[in-house]
C-alpha cells in the first residue's frame, strides 16, 4: 500500500494544479470576450468600406479597372501565410494549421509552383525554422497582440502587399483556424491576393458571443446583422477616378480582411484553450477523487493493521 504522505502530497499537487487550469480557463474566457468586442468595434468601418466599393462597382467593371490588387496574373510563386500562436497549452490549436500548412506546401510543390512561407505566431516560426532546409520562409511576425489590432493587421499587410506589387510573389493564400463553436475550429486555406471583386459586397458577416448556459461559459457563432451602411446616392460624383478610389480603398479592405482572419484566429485559439484547461481540470477533479479514495482505503487499511497488532499484543 502506498505511504499515506505520499498520496496526500500527490492530493494537494493535484488540487493546486487544477486551481491553475481554471485560473486559465477563465482567463482565456475575458479575452474572449474582449476579442468579441473587437469584432464588433471594427464592424462599423468594414460595412462602411464594403459599401463604398459596392457603390464604385456599381458605376463601372472591376475587370476594366487598373488596379494591381485585382489584376491576376501568370502564377509561379504563391506565398502561403500561416497563422498560428505563440503559446501553447491550447489542444491541436497549433499542430492542426502546421500540418495543414505542411500539406497545402507539398502540394503546391507536386503541382510544379514556388511556393514559400509568411509565418505568424511563435509556434509556427520555431517549427519551419528547425526544418528550413525543406520550407523557404519569407518573413515572420511574432508578439502580437492576443486580441489582434487593425495595427497588427498593417504590419503583416504591408509585408505581403509589398511582395505582391513587386510581383516576387504571385498569389498570396492565408492558412487560419475558422472559428465554428467551442468545440469545433476549422483550419482553411483562403487566396488573399489578388482580391476577388466578387467577395466585396458580402451582405452579411459572422460574429462569435461569449455567453453563460446552464452555469457553463459558452461560445456561439450567429449571423451578424446586413450591412447598415446607407447606399450612396446615384447622382453623387466622384472628383478622383474610379482607378484611384479603388487603389486607395482596397489596400484598406485587404487589411480588414486580414484582420478579421486574425480575429477569428485569436477566437479558436482563445476558444481551444478554454476547452483544454476545463477538461484538464475535469480530469484533475477526477484524478483527486480517486486519490482520495485510495488515501481513505490506505488510511483504513493502517488503522485495521493497527487494531491487529494490538489484539494480538493483548492475547499474547
Amino acid at each position: 500500500m502506498a505511504n499515506l504522505k505520499e498520496i496526500r502530497d500527490r492530493i494537494v499537487s493535484v488540487k493546486n494544479t487544477r486551481k491553475i487550469t481554471e485560473a486559465m480557463r477563465l482567463v482565456a474566457a475575458a479575452k474572449v470576450r474582449r476579442a468579441q468586442e473587437q469584432v464588433l468595434r471594427s464592424r462599423p468601418f468594414a460595412d462602411r468600406l464594403a459599401r463604398v466599393l459596392q457603390n464604385i462597382q456599381s458605376r463601372m467593371q472591376f475587370e476594366t479597372a487598373d488596379a494591381p490588387l485585382l489584376r491576376t496574373r501568370d502564377v509561379k510563386k504563391i506565398t502561403l501565410l500561416a497563422v498560428t500562436a505563440d503559446r501553447g497549452l491550447c489542444g491541436g490549436y497549433n499542430t492542426n494549421i502546421i500540418k495543414r500548412t505542411e500539406q497545402r506546401y507539398g502540394e503546391l510543390k507536386r503541382q510544379g509552383f514556388d511556393p514559400d512561407l509568411v509565418l505568424i505566431g511563435r509556434k509556427a516560426i520555431t517549427f519551419f525554422q528547425n526544418r528550413s532546409s525543406q520550407y523557404k520562409i519569407r518573413a515572420s511576425f511574432q508578439d502580437l497582440e492576443q486580441v489582434p489590432t487593425s495595427k497588427d493587421a498593417e504590419s503583416v499587410t504591408s509585408e505581403v502587399l509589398a511582395e505582391f506589387l513587386s510581383e516576387s510573389t504571385d498569389r498570396i493564400e492565408v492558412i487560419y483556424t475558422k472559428f465554428v463553436s467551442l468545440v469545433s475550429c476549422n483550419p482553411v486555406v483562403q487566396t488573399l491576393l489578388p482580391l476577388d471583386p466578387q467577395g466585396i459586397a458580402e451582405e452579411d458577416d459572422e460574429i462569435f458571443r461569449l455567453t453563460t448556459k446552464d452555469s457553463r461559459l459558452v461560445i456561439e457563432k450567429d449571423a451578424a446583422p446586413a450591412n447598415q451602411q446607407s447606399e450612396l446616392s446615384s447622382d453623387v460624383i466622384f472628383e478622383q477616378s474610379p482607378d484611384q478610389l479603388l487603389n486607395s480603398l482596397l489596400p484598406l479592405y485587404l487589411q480588414n480582411q486580414l484582420l478579421r482572419a486574425l480575429q477569428e484566429s485569436a477566437a479558436s485559439e482563445l476558444a481551444s484553450r478554454m476547452t483544454a484547461m476545463n477538461n484538464a481540470s475535469d480530469n484533475a477533479k477526477e484524478l483527486a477523487k480517486n486519490l482520495n479514495l485510495t488515501y481513505n482505503k490506505a488510511r483504513q487499511a493502517a488503522i485495521t493493521q493497527e487494531i491487529l497488532e494490538v489484539v494480538g499484543g493483548a492475547s499474547s
